[in-house]
Order: C-alpha cells, then sequence, then structure tokens
C-alpha cells in the first residue's frame, strides 16, 4: 500500500514527464508487449506450486529443483518467441535493444514471483511480504538517485529507468534464492523429466487463462504502437491514464487474492456462497464507481496535477479506462468465485472470445480515434467480460437472485452523479471537492444500507480465524 503506488505515482509517472509521451510511449509498448507473452514463462506453476507446497511441504526439495531448470528452459522459449514475434511485427534495431532487458526483467520477476510462493506455501507470510517489496523498493532508491541525485548532468534516459529495474530484480532473485535454499536442497540429481511433464500438464489450464486475459488487458499500446504514425506518442498518452487504472487494479488484485480462499473452502464445504458474493461485490463496487465518476467530473484536473502535455487528450481516454475498472472490478469478484469453483475451461473459452473482440475493436478505432479508440475497445470487452462471468456464476452455482440489488446500485450510481455534479458546481476547489465527493458517497453507502458495519466484521473475522 506505500511502497508500490510511491512506485507508480512518484517514480513512474515522473520519468514520463521527463523523457515525455513519445519516448515513454516507446518504452510502454515494449514493456506491455513482454508482459503479454510473459505467461510463457510461469505457465501457471506459481499458482500450481503454492498450493502443492502448502499441503505437502516435503515436496520443496523435489519441486524446487525441477522447476527451477524448467523455468530456464521456459525461459529460453520466451526470449525467442518475443524476439521472432518482434521480428514479425517490425520491431527495429533500437527497439530490440530495449526489448532485451525487459525479457531479462520479466525473466527475474517471474522467478521471484515463483521463489516467493515456496514461502508462501510454507506460511512464510512475513518473509514473503518482504521480498514483495523489495524489487520495488530497490527500484525507487535507484532510480530516486537518478532522478532526484544529480549524480549526472545528462538528461534522464528510459533506459537508466529500465537497467535500475534490472539491478533491483537481480538482487531479490538472489536474496529469495538464498533463503529458499535455507529451507529446502537444491540439486540436479533429483531433475527429473517425468516431475517436468506433470507439473506443466496440472498448471496449464491456469496458463491459458492468465495469457489471454493479458492479451486483451495489454494488446492495446502494442496496437497503437504499431498502427498509427505517431504510435509511440499516442502509446504515451494511453499510458496516462492507464497508469491509474493500473494502480487501481493492485487494490482489486489484493482483493480477489483475499477471496479466493475463502470461496475455495465455502465451496468445498458445499456452503452458500451468495451471502459473500453479495458482500465483496459491493465492496469492490463502491470505490471503483466513486473513482470513475471523479475521473469524469475531474479527470482534467486531476491529469494536469500528475504530467506536463498533453492533458486534453488524456482527459478524454480517463473516465472511459475508469468505467472500464467498474467491469474489471465485476470480473476480480466472478472470475475469482468460477476460478475457485473450478471453471477454467468456461474462463478460458469466454477469454479467448474477449481477445478476439478486442482485437477486433482496436482494428477499427485505432484508425479513427487513435488513442480514444484503444479505451473505448478497452471498455467494451471489459464490459462484455463482466456480464457474461456474472450469467456464467448464476447459472453455474445457481446464485440466488435478488433483483432489487442491480435496482439500487443503479439508482446509487445516478445518486453520485448528481452529488458530483453539484459539489464542482459549488465547491471551486477540485481537490476539495474531490475528498468531500469521496466522503458522502462512502456515507451514502451506509445511510441506505448498501454497506453494513455488521457485514465487513463478518468478513474480516472469517478472514482473520480461516473459516
Amino acid at each position: 500500500l506505500l511502497v508500490k503506488p510511491f512506485w507508480v505515482f512518484g517514480v513512474d509517472r515522473t520519468v514520463q514527464n521527463l523523457v515525455g509521451a513519445g519516448t515513454y510511449g516507446f518504452y510502454f509498448s515494449l514493456f506491455s508487449f513482454s508482459l503479454v507473452l510473459n505467461i510463457i514463462l510461469d505457465a501457471g506453476m506459481t499458482n500450481f506450486n503454492n498450493r502443492r507446497i502448502a499441503r505437502n511441504p516435503s515436496l520443496l526439495s523435489r519441486y524446487l529443483s525441477n522447476i527451477i531448470v524448467l523455468k530456464f528452459i521456459l525461459a529460453l522459449a520466451y526470449a525467442l518467441v518475443c524476439l521472432v514475434t518482434g521480428i514479425i511485427i517490425g520491431y527495429d534495431r533500437t527497439q530490440f535493444g530495449l526489448l532485451g532487458v525487459l525479457i531479462i526483467n520479466q525473466v527475474l520477476a517471474s522467478l521471484i514471483l515463483y521463489l516467493r510462493s515456496n514461502l508462501s506455501g510454507l506460511h512464510l507470510f512475513r518473509t514473503d511480504s518482504m521480498l514483495s517489496v523489495l524489487d520495488r523498493s530497490l527500484a525507487v532508491i535507484f532510480c530516486s538517485f537518478l532522478i532526484w541525485g544529480k549524480i549526472t548532468d545528462e538528461p534522464f534516459r528510459i533506459e537508466w529507468f529500465v537497467y535500475s529495474q534490472t539491478l533491483a530484480y537481480g538482487i531479490t532473485a538472489l536474496v529469495a534464492f538464498a533463503i529458499v535454499s535455507g529451507k529446502a536442497r537444491f540439486s540436479f540429481t533429483g531433475i527429473s523429466l517425468v516431475y517436468m511433464k506433470r507439473i506443466l500438464v496440472h498448471s496449464y489450464p491456469f496458463a491459458v487463462l492468465i495469457l489471454l486475459m493479458s492479451f486483451y488487458y495489454r494488446i492495446d499500446s502494442v496496437m497503437l504502437e504499431r498502427m498509427l504514425p505517431q504510435g509511440k506518442e499516442q502509446a504515451g498518452i494511453y499510458a496516462q491514464s492507464f497508469r491509474i487504472l493500473d494502480a487501481a487494479g493492485m487494490f482489486a488484485f489484493l482483493f480477489s487474492g483475499l477471496l479466493l480462499p475463502i470461496f475455495s473452502r465455502m465451496l468445498k464445504k458445499s456452503e452458500a456462497v451468495g451471502g459473500m458474493v453479495h458482500l465483496s461485490y459491493t465492496l469492490i463496487y463502491i470505490p471503483a464507481i466513486l473513482l470513475a465518476v471523479i475521473s469524469l467530473f475531474h479527470g482534467r484536473e486531476i491529469l494536469g496535477w500528475l504530467y506536463n502535455e498533453h492533458i486534453a487528450a488524456s482527459s478524454r481516454i480517463f473516465p472511459v479506462l475508469m468505467f472500464g475498472f467498474v467491469a474489471i472490478s465485476t470480473t476480480y469478484i466472478f472470475g475469482t468465485l468460477l476460478t475457485a469453483n473450478g471453471n477454467l475451461r468456461e474462463l478460458n473459452m469466454l477469454s479467448l472470445t474477449a481477445v478476439m473482440l478486442n482485437i477486433l475493436l482496436n482494428l477499427l478505432f485505432i484508425p479513427r480515434m487513435q488513442a480514444f479508440g484503444a479505451a473505448l475497445a478497452s471498455l467494451i470487452t471489459q464490459g462484455y467480460m463482466a456480464v457474461i462471468q456474472v450469467i456464467i456464476s448464476i447459472r453455474k452455482l445457481h446464485l440466488p437472485i435478488n433483483s432489487s440489488y442491480p435496482v439500487i446500485l443503479f439508482l446509487y450510481s445516478g445518486g453520485l452523479f448528481l452529488v458530483a455534479r453539484i459539489m464542482k458546481e459549488f465547491i471551486g476547489n477540485w481537490l476539495v471537492s474531490t475528498l468531500a465527493f469521496a466522503g458522502l458517497g462512502i456515507l451514502i453507502a451506509f445511510g441506505i444500507r448498501l454497506l453494513k458495519f455488521r457485514d465487513l466484521i463478518e468478513l474480516f473475522f472469517r478472514n482473520e480465524e480461516g473459516n
């Protein structure tokens, strides 16, 4: 909650302001490209390993040796796929130079996630928490010296930003490996092709799902950069609003991480999950719609406060992406529920159609509307995913349908629009207006009993007691 937002809004934002939208867009499109194919590095093994080690810690030594070697093989495959795909879509020598470093960064980041999964599987949560922020903390320190330390008279270069992350990832990977090696012995004699094959077979459904979701979530900036003559600049403009969406997504992701074991245990015990779905969706919908309405009425002021250029263009994109965040928040609840229920086949098929829809919409919208078209394509795709996941959840888990609940959400959302408009008219300072609106929006949710303190306490104790 402290380190990652500072990285996003303190360091990452400052880097874009220093190098400009065009140069940052050049980096952002390559970063998104490397992230889309990142699942080749993991192949779902992190989730698989976490569950297996939690159930049987004695497997750690055998799994560690096999998965480390397997990840090395997958890293070579990932690098090859990235470079060949880069050749196919026409990257030049400069782009390949930066892409090579980004490939190394993704390999190290994936290795860190795997090593951390061993620690969380052993219930070493404090150590895992330390490692979860170590890489970003180090990158913040390195970048801070380069940005504000005045150690060089040269203008800040985007390559320094990438190299700082490489160094931070490398140090963190070494620390993580040292800690995990202290819990288990790494040995080449324990390596087995049969084990590797078994791991891949069990983990591939998760890998396919993550790949497809990453594709329709990140492909927009890549297509912007490739399709338009001024693509690097448009990708940079898109990144200005996407950065805020990404930061909001961090908190939604943490929430879904809390819900997965809760849903899993409830379903295993054949408990009714309708009440928990209702509560969790309410908890995530309220901040999501508040952020969306704020972006609509004060987006220009927020972006003007954060950035130095292209404010007008970004302020058109910002609310579109943030209303898309409402849909994304919906998928974090219902997608997590379907994952806990084992409906990976349905999720994979749905995600495949979302990828095709997103690419088609980007091909139609980007040439006409540039970065705004990419944002619109994202909104439609995320809305499609949210609606279908809700329908599948109701059908597969026989969730009780409360017809008054959507009406209450609709009226609440409409009331927020009215309140925001009134506050903007009568409160001159946008920051005061935004804070007052957010506070009043939460109070209204409690006032109409959309939120109840009793439900929040119940959720807290359910998580604390693990029941």
